[in-house]
């Protein structure tokens, strides 16, 4: 069997007044992430990891933010887009190491909701699925509560 393991990166600025979703869920907070699509940092890590360990460039190729069709758009459907290219390529997804990084709101509570989530939007278990978050420690542009990052690290396995 052949395995492949895929690193990925996304960061958004904060802005007052804008939605907070990340992994899908909404959260309450008097700042948001902006961008193109919903600014869902922690997919975007995750399709990047996933595009990368297939050697298939990264998220801004396939879902570029000059393309109006992407404007707005759930992350979660551009996680099953990507899906849909690794399985072209013959690749299953073995498990997903996640790590968010911002001041708040605390993602804690949040964890089941965002795994439960990403399983059923692209059918593996929630036990292959691993969340975590940290803070800063009010130190740069994150600890400003200006931007928050997430890392992904995914397993590919090669079907045939």
């Amino acid at each position: 069997m052949k395995i492949k393991i895929g690193f990925g990166f996304d960061v958004h600025q904060l802005k007052i007044g804008h939605p907070f979703i990340m992994g899908g869920v909404n959260l309450a907070h008097d700042r948001g992430a902006y961008g193109h699509s919903d600014a869902d940092v922690l997919l975007h890590a995750i399709c990047d990891a996933i595009l990368g360990a297939a050697n298939l460039r990264d998220i801004g190729f396939h879902f570029p933010n000059t393309d109006e069709k992407w404007k707005g758009v759930s992350s979660i459907l551009l996680l099953q887009e990507v899906m849909k290219l690794i399985a072209e390529k013959n690749f299953i997804l073995g498990n997903i190491d996640c790590m968010i990084c911002l001041e708040a709101p605390k993602i804690n509570p949040h964890i089941p909701e965002m795994k439960k989530n990403i399983a059923n939007a692209i059918n593996i278990s929630e036990e292959d699925i691993s969340i975590k978050a940290t803070t800063n420690e009010q130190l740069g542009f994150i600890g400003r509560a200006e931007g928050v990052v997430a890392y992904a690290v995914v397993l590919l396995e090669k079907t045939i």
